[in-house]
């Protein structure tokens, strides 16, 4: 099969193996480099549970606690599998490219497809790690989901809005590399419920319950759940909408597990090109604005770079409201100053000038698997791939 990206809006409906697999496999050099310069910071890390570990900061993690730190790792991820006329999704793509990493570099690594929220899956993953772990040094959540369905039937979803009144601004228009203009309406009280319900600490909580009543959690383990906050111009459609209002209750999640004896914490990123960044109004735009300024500092980060950061260099950095804080590059005063100039002077002429349009976009066709300068894409490629370990009736369609 020839497999080319198939885009809608801000979304691509198909991936390709030999590309997911490049992808995986940089992110894998860069966690070996990291390494190899930072081995007297390794972390103590032996056991890992990652919770959304198929793509963005997920992925990243995985592979630098599997590459960089040697670590065995348990994933839960829910991505679907090819068919004969059809690809399957990039995270399971990038899931088969690690499963074949780790079993060649004999390094334990096991994956469970499924619903992170459901609680059968949570269930199966605890077994799984008592049978094979006994217990997890560290519990990384890493999950960006649109919908969440409760165990009575009720389904919440997420949305992307303001809160209080509605917020335009300039935004990015991928289709034709346009500056465009784009109106974010104000939530609802039901919306912004139902988001925190999605995006907010409560599963987080239940996950770490879970394991440490089956003891499947080490006393000194530590649980890190993934936030972003960026800049205050971005701040109406991010921090101070639904979805940093659902950040805000992880934050308050995690305080409350401390007190309960549970090492949580919250590592707010940098921000990145993924699949739940691209779909966010304002934000790509931003992040290409941010890309030019990073790139000309010299300062841009990979999301596997990053990563191995936050294990390597920064566990027990914390800010004055106990959060891990991997954003001090993007929001260092001087990047943040050349951003606003740039941001305050953007034209539809000078948007290519002064906004790394071209290198987002490329961000984001790699995330399928597309655009990778060492990918033949002229040739035909088997979309059936398995994941290493990945039971069949496990796999979701």
């Amino acid at each position: 099969m020839i497999i080319e990206p198939k885009i809608r809006g801000f979304l691509c409906l198909n991936a390709h193996p030999t590309g997911c697999a490049g992808l995986v496999a940089s992110a894998v050099a860069c966690a070996d480099e990291y390494a190899a310069r930072n081995a007297a910071h390794k972390p103590n890390i032996k056991n890992a549970l990652v919770i959304g570990a198929s793509t963005g900061y997920g992925l990243a993690a995985r592979i630098a606690l599997a590459c960089g730190a040697g670590a065995s790792t348990a994933g839960v991820f829910l991505e679907r599998p090819a068919t004969e006329s059809r690809t399957a999704s990039a995270g399971w793509y990038n899931s088969a490219a690690f499963a074949d990493t780790m079993r060649a570099r004999n390094v334990y690594a096991a994956s469970l497809c499924g619903d992170a929220f459901d609680q059968g899956i949570k269930n199966k993953t605890v077994d799984l790690i008592k049978r094979d772990l006994g217990r997890v040094d560290a519990v990384i959540y890493s999950l960006a989901a649109p919908r969440r369905k409760m165990p009575d039937g009720t389904v919440y979803n997420s949305v992307l809005k303001t809160v209080g009144k509605e917020f335009c601004e300039k935004s990015l228009d991928m289709r034709g590399d346009a500056l465009t203009a784009v109106t974010v309406p104000a939530a609802s009280r039901d919306e912004i419920d139902a988001t925190i319900k999605v995006m907010g600490g409560g599963d987080f909580a239940e996950w770490l319950y879970a394991l440490r009543a089956a003891d499947a959690l080490a006393p000194d383990a530590r649980a890190i759940a993934f936030s972003y906050i960026g800049p205050p111009f971005t701040a109406p459609v991010y921090y101070d909408g639904t979805i940093g209002l659902a950040k805000r209750d992880l934050e308050l999640t995690a305080a409350k597990l401390r007190a309960e004896g549970i090492n949580a914490r919250v590592a707010v990123n940098s921000a990145a090109v993924t699949q739940a960044s691209a779909a966010i109004p304002v934000v790509p735009l931003y992040i290409s604005v941010l890309r030019k300024v990073m790139k000309e500092k010299r300062l841009h980060e990979a999301p596997a770079a990053q990563m191995c950061r936050l294990f390597f260099n920064s566990l027990d950095n914390f800010d004055s409201d106990g959060r891990i804080r991997l954003d001090n590059l993007e929001l260092r005063p001087d990047v943040q100053a050349a951003v606003q100039k740039n941001w305050q002077n953007l034209t539809p002429d000078n948007l290519t000038s002064l906004a790394d349009v071209d290198g987002f976009k490329k961000d984001f066709y790699n995330l399928f698997g597309f655009r990778l300068d060492s990918v033949d894409y002229s040739q035909p490629v088997d979309p059936l791939i398995p994941i290493a370990g990945l039971a069949a009736e496990d796999a979701v369609n």
